[in-house]
């Protein structure tokens, strides 16, 4: 018969392993505690190791490409080489830009057909009257043939070429809309008043946009005319206002390249300027509070908000013609 085999070494050898497998774990976390020592109490002493696993640091989020692109976008809105390069990017890629481009591709396209067929044209004249290589004979007329049918190719060419010309030219193409006007730079005295007054025109046209939609009874809360003529006076204000801020960065730019001694005057002239742009948009910001009221009180018909409304529009006016006078 065969011999059993005695298992009762291997056994106890097992049970002994069994029990000190705490003592491992015990080891194990303290070598995973090098790599991620854990985080430090407000007292600056270690918390205390706890048994189980330990898991390791957060990894930080790296930003979403939108997120990326918001943020250097603000950022180069203030740098004005990048400012410069993105509004030359923008105006190259205008579809009126664009036309006008292939416009000439083409026409330098019809003046190289033209010449060629005229050159061509005058080679088939000269073989086949002789005047070239003398009397006329096989190869010669063989040669005005052939520069004949490259004339009457070239001169295809040329006629499809000043067709698709004439097409290019009397496609009218939309009018672009005009995007914000770009801010002063950063530092700049008038950087936060233009900024005060592109929220002021957003707000303002959504305003007047309300006021011009028909009520249900087929009329509006202010008529056509008033609302005209806020949105005429808004825009004469808002180019005098900017104009007065071109104004405070010229002098800003005087005063950076100006003596030392020269630079306090300058920048009390920038003051005195900020003070009337200040001003110009609070009567802006005016003009924004009333088509506000008249828009609240376009359900119930109220008339003192309309009255308001041509109140700041004509105030509004003689601010822009003060600020045209300081021109």
């Amino acid at each position: 018969m065969a011999k059993r085999r005695d298992f009762s070494e291997f056994n106890a050898k097992l049970e002994k392993h069994i029990e000190r497998l705490p003592d491992y774990a015990q080891r194990a976390q303290e070598k995973l505690q090098r790599y991620f020592p854990p985080a430090e109490e407000a007292g600056g002493k270690p918390q205390q190791s706890q048994r189980g696993p330990v898991s390791p640091p957060p990894v930080p989020r790296r930003p979403s490409s939108a997120a990326a692109s918001a943020a250097f976008s603000s950022v180069a809105g203030q740098v004005p080489a990048v400012a410069e390069v993105r509004a030359k990017w923008q105006r190259w890629n205008e579809p009126s830009a664009k036309h006008q481009r292939r416009i000439r591709r083409t026409s330098r396209v019809l003046t190289l057909w033209v010449l060629v067929t005229i050159l061509l044209g005058i080679l088939t004249v000269l073989t086949a009257t002789g005047l070239l290589g003398g009397a006329v004979a096989g190869p010669e007329i063989g040669q005005a043939v052939f520069s004949g049918f490259a004339t009457l190719v070239f001169g295809t060419f040329s006629v499809r070429t000043g067709m698709r010309l004439r097409e290019l030219k009397k496609v009218e193409l939309p009018a672009a809309p005009s995007g914000p006007p770009p801010l002063p730079a950063a530092a700049s005295a008038a950087r936060e008043p233009m900024e005060r007054l592109a929220e002021s025109e957003a707000s303002l046209r959504e305003l007047l946009k309300q006021l011009s939609v028909p009520t249900s009874l087929g009329t509006t809360a202010v008529p056509e005319v008033s609302v005209a003529d806020a949105r005429a006076t808004a825009d004469e204000a808002a180019r005098a206002l900017r104009g007065l801020a071109d104004r405070i960065q010229a002098i800003e730019r005087g005063r950076n390249s100006a003596p030392e001694r020269e630079r306090s005057a300058l920048q009390a002239a920038v003051a005195k300027l900020r003070e009337q742009l200040d001003d110009g948009i609070e009567g802006y910001g005016g003009l924004v509070a009333a088509a506000g009221r008249a828009v609240a009180a376009s359900s119930d018909g109220m008339v003192t908000s309309r009255e308001a409304l041509t109140d700041a529009t004509d105030r509004l006016a003689g601010l822009a013609l003060a600020l045209k006078d300081l021109g």
